[in-house]
């Protein structure tokens, strides 16, 4: 099993920034690919960024550019940096880890969730 838990979400005004950060425990680290996923109210949930357990990136197209994904394997965690955020980008934000390839992430096909947490960008 693996234990997921998000943090940094909250309020901020269009053009500022956040950063979430995703701690994991139960396994090795390491070997997951991890990925972040966000729900809007009244949409679905969708993939945001993901990170490979070589670090390879994978950004939906409307974050390219404003967001960055990244992972310390010493601290068994991964971040979000969002910069240049937009009142669209509003939503729970969700950590996913899976053993699978990056590409098999990509295509929704995760493990671990975490409980998620909010982000709120006011115009």
């Amino acid at each position: 099993q693996v234990q997921l838990v998000e943090s940094g979400g909250g309020l901020v005004q269009a053009g500022g920034s956040l950063t979430l950060s995703c701690a994991a425990s139960g396994r090795t680290f390491s070997n997951f690919a991890m990925a972040w996923f966000r729900q809007a109210p009244g949409k679905e949930r969708e993939l945001v960024t993901a990170i490979s357990s070589a670090s390879t990136t994978y950004y939906t197209n409307s974050v390219k550019g404003r967001f960055t994904i990244s992972r310390s394997n010493a601290k068994n965690t991964v971040y979000l940096r969002m910069n240049s955020l937009k009142p669209e980008d509003t939503a729970v934000y969700y950590c996913a880890a899976s053993l699978k390839s990056l590409s098999t992430v990509v295509a929704g096909s995760l493990d671990y969730w975490g409980q998620g947490t909010q982000v709120t960008v006011s115009s």
